[in-house]
């Protein structure tokens, strides 16, 4: 499995993608796209990589990562995330994807609902929208397209690693933020904007 150096975070993309310069290549000729089921294997596999997640160099302050080589052309990060860090509500766009705690706890809350593609700034939310998901280490989920979330390592104490990957590789992430029921459309990030 090939590795890029880590990065510290300043920005909380759950892809962690300002260390990406690079989009991966799309599967070669007879290959098909990876499935999430595919990516959630390819995930817990690489979770449980002992030696690879005591590899990736931690901060204390901000989130470290190391891109992975995915299957099938995807793109896969190994994220280490410091006490109370977060991505903040986001998706990706059209990407299928899965991720798996390799260390700690995660926690992610998600939204039920499939929001408009583009064309919106303001949307409210309905009552029974709200998921919450506590994802201890070995344990992960797989999500489709414009799948809209929040990850955080809660523990004040502990840092939390996981593995996460994408298909195809991140066209774009759109940011939200939130107050009660109401979710607002902040910005859209593109690759170019992570280099």
């Amino acid at each position: 499995m090939s590795v890029s150096p880590a990065v510290p975070s300043s920005s909380p993309s759950a892809s962690a993608s300002s260390a990406t310069s690079n989009s991966l290549a799309a599967p070669a000729s007879g290959f098909s796209a990876p499935t999430q089921s595919e990516l959630l294997d390819f995930a817990r596999r690489t979770a449980a990589d002992a030696e690879l997640v005591a590899s990736l160099p931690l901060d204390p302050e901000g989130r470290t990562w190391v891109r992975l080589e995915g299957p099938g052309g995807s793109e896969a990060w190994l994220i280490g995330w410091p006490p109370g860090s977060g991505t903040g509500w986001h998706d990706h766009a059209d990407s299928v994807g899965a991720f798996v705690t390799a260390a700690g706890e995660l926690k992610e809350y998600s939204l039920a609902v499939r929001l408009p593609t583009d064309g919106w700034k303001t949307l409210e939310l309905t009552d029974g929208v709200d998921r919450e998901r506590r994802l201890p280490s070995g344990k992960g989920r797989s999500f489709g397209r414009h799948h809209v979330h929040e990850v955080l390592n809660e523990s004040a104490e502990e840092h939390a690693i996981s593995v996460h990957a994408y298909y195809p590789p991140l066209p774009r992430i759109r940011r939200y933020s939130r107050t009660g029921q109401v979710l607002r459309l902040e910005h859209v990030e593109r690759p170019e904007d992570w280099q």
